[in-house]
Parts: C-alpha cells; sequence; structure tokens
C-alpha cells in the first residue's frame, strides 16, 4: 500500500518531465577577437548551465581566419548541438559566416537572408602572387570541405564558395541541403525544431523546444567596448586626438585638459588594438611622427621635424592596419580628413614659428634700432633726444653731419642707455 501511493505521488513527475532550457547568443558585426571570445564563452557557460541547446543568432559580412576557426573549433567541440541561424530578415553570413553556419549541428535562415561569398580575401587589399593566392584559397577550401562533411551538408557547393564567390538565398540553401529551416522568427524556428534529431559525440538528442526556457547570454560591458573600438576608423581618430593632445600639453605644460584627454584617447586606442592584428612597423612610424612632432615643439627646424613627422605619419597610416581584411580597414576619407588637418596644423605652427623668428624685436636694445625721435639739443656730437616718449642721451655717429635741436633722428644702435643717431631722412 505505501509504495502504491508512492507511486501515485511520482506519477505526475514522471507525466511532465522537466521543461527543456536553451542558450541564446546573438552577435552582429564583423568576426574578430571579441566575436570568438563571445561565443566561445558561451558555449562553455551554457554547457556549465546544462542547457538542451545553444542557438546562435548572426548576422555578420564575414572577419578575421583566425577568429573564425577558433569559433568553428568550439562549436565542433561542443557537447551540446547549437543551432545556427541568420537572422533577422536582410541579414547574411558571408565569407567567414558561411563556414561558422556549416559548422552548426543545425542551420536555419530567416526569409531574405543570404549565405556564401566565402572566397577568402588578401590582407590589407594587397594581391598575393599566384602562387601564395593558390594555398591560401585550396586551404580555405579543404576546411570548408570538411566542415559540411562532418556535418552532411553539399561539400561541392560550399567548395564553390570559395572558389567562386557563389551565394545562396534562404530557400535556395534549403533546397540545396544546407540548412535545415526556414523561419522567420526565433519563435517559429523552435516550433520546427521541435522533436528533431541530431547525432553527438554522446549519442543522439531529440530537441524538445515546446515550452523551452530561455536563457539569454549577451556581450558584457568590456566585450561591447571592445567591439566598439575595434573598428580602425575611430582607433585612428583617437590615436591623432592622443597625439595632439600630448603635443598640446609638451607645448603648454600648465595646459592639464589636452594633456589628460591625449592620454585617455591613446589608452583607450591601444586598447582597442589589442584585438586587431596590425602592422606594427606601421604603429612605430607613427610612434615617431609623435616623436618628431613634440621635439619640433622644442627645437626650431623651420619645419624639417614636421616634415619628416607627416611623412612618417602618412606612411604609419597606409601600412598599420595591412594585416586586416576589408571589413577591419580604414575608410580613405578619414585618413585624407586626418592627414589634411594634420597637415594645416603643422603648417600654422610652422608659420607661427617662423613669423616669430623674422618679426622685429619691440623690446630691448633691438627694439629701439630703427626708431625715429627729435634731438631736443644740438647734437655735437653728443646731446639730448627723445625717442618713445623717453629722454636719451643721443651720439651723433657721423659728426659731419649737424643734428640741431628739432631735428628729426633715427637709432641706429644703442650702446649702454647711449643711443647712436643719425639724422633721419
Amino acid at each position: 500500500m505505501r509504495h502504491f501511493r508512492l507511486l501515485l505521488f511520482l506519477l505526475p513527475v514522471l507525466a511532465y518531465p522537466a521543461t527543456s532550457k536553451y542558450v541564446v547568443l546573438e552577435f552582429e558585426g564583423a568576426i574578430g577577437p571579441v566575436a570568438d571570445r563571445y561565443i566561445s564563452n558561451g558555449i562553455d557557460k551554457a554547457q556549465k548551465l546544462d542547457a538542451d541547446f545553444i542557438l546562435l543568432k548572426l548576422d555578420t559580412p564575414g572577419g578575421l581566419d583566425e577568429s573564425m576557426r577558433g569559433i568553428i573549433k568550439k562549436i565542433m567541440a561542443s557537447e551540446i548541438p547549437v543551432v545556427g541561424y541568420v537572422y533577422p530578415i536582410g541579414g547574411r553570413a558571408a565569407s567567414a559566416g558561411v563556414f561558422i553556419m556549416l559548422s552548426a549541428h543545425v542551420a536555419a535562415m530567416a526569409p531574405g537572408t543570404n549565405m556564401g561569398a566565402a572566397h577568402p580575401v588578401a590582407m590589407g587589399g594587397q594581391q598575393p602572387d599566384s602562387v601564395m593566392m593558390g594555398k591560401i584559397e585550396n586551404d580555405a577550401v579543404a576546411f570548408i570541405r570538411s566542415i559540411a562533411e562532418e556535418r552532411g551538408r553539399d561539400p561541392d557547393w560550399a567548395e564553390r564558395a570559395v572558389r567562386e564567390s557563389i551565394s545562396a538565398s534562404a530557400n535556395q540553401a534549403l533546397e540545396l541541403g544546407l540548412i535545415d529551416y526556414v523561419a522567420s522568427s526565433p519563435e517559429e524556428l523552435l516550433e520546427k525544431l521541435d522533436g528533431h534529431k541530431v547525432k553527438m559525440p554522446k549519442g543522439e538528442v531529440v530537441f524538445q523546444t515546446s515550452g523551452a526556457e530561455e536563457i539569454e547570454i549577451g556581450l558584457r560591458w568590456y566585450e561591447r567596448l571592445l567591439q566598439v573600438l575595434a573598428n580602425p576608423n575611430l582607433i585612428y581618430i583617437l590615436l591623432m586626438i592622443g597625439i595632439y593632445g600630448v603635443i598640446a600639453w609638451v607645448q603648454n605644460p600648465g595646459s592639464i585638459f589636452p594633456g589628460v584627454i591625449g592620454v585617455i584617447c591613446l589608452i583607450f586606442a591601444f586598447y582597442g588594438l589589442q584585438v586587431l592584428p596590425i602592422n606594427y612597423a606601421g604603429l612605430a612610424l607613427i610612434a615617431v611622427a609623435l616623436i618628431l612632432f613634440i621635439l619640433e615643439v622644442k627645437i626650431t627646424s623651420y619645419g624639417m621635424l614636421t616634415l619628416g613627422g607627416i611623412v612618417s605619419l602618412v606612411l604609419g597610416t597606409l601600412i598599420m592596419f595591412q594585416a586586416t581584411p576589408k571589413a577591419f580597414g580604414i575608410s580613405w576619407p578619414v585618413i585624407i580628413t586626418v592627414m589634411v588637418v594634420v597637415i594645416a596644423l603643422f603648417v600654422l605652427i610652422i608659420w607661427l614659428a617662423v613669423r616669430t623668428h623674422v618679426r622685429k624685436p619691440t623690446t630691448g636694445g633691438k627694439g629701439m634700432i630703427g626708431l625715429v625721435g627729435e634731438a631736443r639739443s644740438d647734437l655735437d656730437p653728443e646731446g639730448s633726444v627723445y625717442v618713445r616718449g623717453e629722454y636719451w642721451i643721443g651720439v651723433a655717429v657721423d659728426p659731419s653731419i649737424q643734428i640741431k635741436n628739432g631735428d628729426k633722428i633715427k637709432v641706429v644702435a644703442m650702446d649702454g642707455m647711449t643711443l647712436k643717431v643719425e639724422k633721419a631722412p
């Protein structure tokens, strides 16, 4: 009787199993170190939470090969299924995004999305020689074919996506067997996933999405900051503001505000540079430009140091981001605008410096030379003169020319408190 009562008590529990739960990861933007860190940490956290599956919403134009491979390794090694979903409508999974989508255990796309165009792009926009490009292309083809074969998707289409940069819409991808579902919303996708079976290393997994609990893992604050700062245009602008701020502070040590702003901008710029593969020779040239600009403030070079600084800055700008693909490049309008501002600023500094050095002194003994005054007594050869509102002892430099009281005189030299004068024309 006691066992019968216990069975009656357990029947509701057996009839209504625990609700399944899934983790939602959502990333929009270029695939880089931030995406790698976010998705990899998200998969680890989902496994710790004992989630049943992961829904990865993706909208990307592509990105860095190293970051893409890090994400794919994590997905392939995941103990729970990863559902790749190109979302929202109008989104895409291009270039690196195709590799990630094909590596997912289940793939889906929203209507109006596309994936493809996975041909490798040379870093910095420079086209390597045919031999090197062939090696890069063959490596990418072998990688994407192995992923497609592992997931039971069309490896020939995957190869064409790399070699010919072909792309497929959501419906085309479904017809070609590249994806499992087309769903307009995450809710619709969950309905279609219910009962779907996936083979995992530990055995077959059946999706139970009806009434499943959603756990959303978003980007953490520092990951969002890194994502914002992982923009070469912003990094470059921060670098320039930092350089200007430091130069202004060196030129006027009492001006605290430019120095503080400059240092803060430089810190943020270097913080952003840590997530991008940059050419350190370019960064070194920009550092040299900063040193030359500071020396121009301290040393009179009549523009030679500034000219060298501008050349270093231009060359450093052009090669600093050569190690990044187009998605992480600096736009030419930004480069041209910054260069124009830099050149205009330092041309102004040079002009002011030159004007200061060639301008006639207005104080001291040199400032008296050339001034016109009036003799207040006969100079024979010494007498009293009135110059610039003051009385001075004046000595005629040429005694043969008589200077009488009331004559206009011109200062030609100064010896102590005595002015050497001549009769003004």
